[in-house]
């Protein structure tokens, strides 16, 4: 979606943006939404990390059991 988006395009809603929230209150929006995204990204990191052990474990529960 974002990838047909395009130069133009950002200048135009930069453009937009600047004229909604004005320029003081542009650099405190992106900086907010740098920090929500890395949070996300943590938190993506996070759950994947968590997931593998998980996932080993109920591989070896159910092989485990096949063996009974």
């Amino acid at each position: 979606m974002l990838q047909s988006i395009g130069i133009p395009g950002l200048i135009l809603i930069l453009i937009i943006a600047l004229i909604v929230f004005g320029p003081s209150k542009l650099p405190e929006i992106g900086r907010s939404f740098g920090i929500t995204l890395r949070e996300f990204k943590k938190g993506t990191k996070e759950l994947m990390s968590d997931e593998d052990p998980k996932k080993a474990k109920t591989e070896d529960t159910a092989a485990v059991q096949k063996e009974s």
